[in-house]
């Protein structure tokens, strides 16, 4: 078992993350593990993979395969913030990382001062 995992089980045990056994297992197949980062500000107003123009202030956020579109949650396990965000751009493009989030979606997940922090997303459409 990785240590993400691991994380996300001793949360789930110790009562740190509301998600019920009944949810995290009915989103199983669509639930990815891995490490979290945001878009630097350079990037504010840039034309994302989607067509759309980048905005910070926005829930948006960057994944390599997902469909344009697609509402993710995003879920920090250690601390079990988490934030709703559509996937309108491709990336990261870093090994380890699964998703680049909007500014707005970091602050919301308390990362801004880290840069990085272990997440799991599910996608919820």
């Amino acid at each position: 078992m990785g240590t993400l995992s691991k994380l996300f089980l001793a949360c789930c045990l110790s009562g740190a993350m509301t998600l019920g056994t009944q949810a995290v297992m009915a989103h199983e197949a669509e639930t990815q593990e891995g490490i979290a980062s945001f878009y630097h500000d350079k990037f504010h107003g840039r034309t994302t993979a989607s067509g759309e123009s980048f905005d910070q202030n926005q829930l948006t956020a960057a994944h390599p395969d997902l469909p344009f579109g697609t509402e993710v949650v995003v879920t920090r396990p250690d601390t079990g913030r988490e934030v709703t965000v559509v996937i309108n751009d491709r990336g990261p493009f870093v090994k380890g990382r699964i998703i680049d989030l909007s500014k707005r979606a970091a602050r919301e997940l308390g990362i801004l001062n880290h840069g990085l922090a272990p997440v799991i997303i599910t996608a919820i459409n």
